[in-house]
């Protein structure tokens, strides 16, 4: 039990002691009418003394009593009433000898006394005491459930975020290499026809899969490196696709330490450039832009390509990917949208803005 538990225990009893002691006052006429302060100041000074002796005895030994023997229940009881007895026994005596010390009793009348007041103690005692055990008892009970559901509920949600944490890095992991493939077949695809191409789009892949592929401890980036991934990613696609590959890249105000989900820009680029311009002659152009709407951060990539129906996007389609991953990372509180025509296609992310 810790302090503040403590303390409040014994609060309980004071207040439990002093309620009895008013009471029996009360039951023998203490708080009548006509009653003088003198006789009320006494009768209340002995029924406080006897009150607190049983008491503070009962509320010392009877927790360890009650929690040796409650989860016997044939015996239960009757060992709790008579500890409750004998303690009360005791705890009376020991009352009747201060109060007699302090001159209120006189000495010819002493046993007297104290076989009423052991007869008035026990009963009065063990209805209280009944209940006291009970209820602190019950409580205990109550507050060890209580801890156990809480630390069942922190350990689920710990294995909750561990898993979480898990699928999310699963889930990123089948995109780099995605990304990853793709480019090494862009270099191959040069090497014979445009040998400093490919040496110069080695270089910007080196220094794209150094901040795209390092590990990190979080899932989100600022934007000003998400946008930098997509710049390189874009130059070293216009390498293979020349002039049939046109974009503009607009940040908009959105702050840069914004911070947005890893490769989620240069996920939507991508499915442009192999949806828009990799199949058409004429190629496409494709538009990114952040826009700063209401405190959240929306990502929009735009191309001019045939569209496509979003319905039939497989389940380990980048796009579906990333919607996976923003659920993981918010939780229901980012969405990705999908506008797309013969003409036009839009895919938009939106975020809450964090920084």
């Amino acid at each position: 039990m810790s302090t503040t538990d403590r303390r409040r225990y014994w609060r309980r009893i004071l207040l439990v002691n002093t309620a009895g002691a008013l009471a029996v006052v009360g039951i023998n006429g203490g708080l009548a009418p006509g009653v003088s302060a003198r006789t009320l100041a006494r009768a209340l000074f002995m029924s406080l003394v006897y009150a607190n002796c049983i008491g503070t005895v009962l509320a010392l030994a009877m927790p360890r009593i009650a929690r040796r023997f409650w989860a016997d229940e044939r015996a239960r009881w009757p060992i709790l009433l008579g500890a409750m007895t004998v303690l009360t026994i005791a705890a009376t005596f020991a009352a009747t000898l201060i109060i007699f010390a302090a001159g209120f009793i006189p000495p010819a009348l002493f046993w007297r006394w104290l076989s009423g007041a052991m007869s008035t103690s026990i009963v009065i005692s063990l209805v209280i005491c009944v209940g006291v055990t009970a209820f602190e008892m019950m409580r205990g009970r109550l507050e060890d459930a209580t801890v156990a559901l809480r630390t069942k509920e922190r350990d689920e949600a710990e294995a909750r975020r561990l898993a979480a944490e898990a699928q999310l890095a699963s889930l990123e992991s089948r995109v780099q290499p995605h990304f990853l493939f793709n480019t090494l077949n862009s270099i191959a695809s040069l090497i014979h026809e445009d040998a400093a191409g490919a040496e110069r789009m080695t270089t910007q892949l080196a220094s794209l899969m150094r901040s795209s592929l390092a590990p990190r401890a979080s899932a989100l980036v600022p934007l000003e490196e998400e946008l930098r991934v997509v710049r390189d990613y874009l130059e070293i696609e216009r390498v293979r696709f020349g002039r049939r590959l046109r974009y503009r890249i607009d940040g908009g105000a959105v702050a840069p330490g914004a911070l947005v989900p890893r490769l989620s820009l240069q996920t939507l680029v991508e499915n442009s450039v192999k949806y828009a311009v990799s199949p058409r002659r004429e190629g496409a152009k494709i538009v990114v832009s952040v826009e700063d709407h209401d405190g959240r951060v929306r990502l929009r990539v735009e191309d001019d390509g045939p569209g496509f129906d979003e319905r039939h996007i497989p389940a380990d389609h980048g796009l579906e990917l990333l919607r996976l991953r923003l659920a993981m990372v918010f939780t229901g509180r980012a969405a990705l949208t999908i506008d797309s025509v013969p003409g036009r296609t839009c895919v938009v992310v939106d975020v809450p803005q964090l920084t």
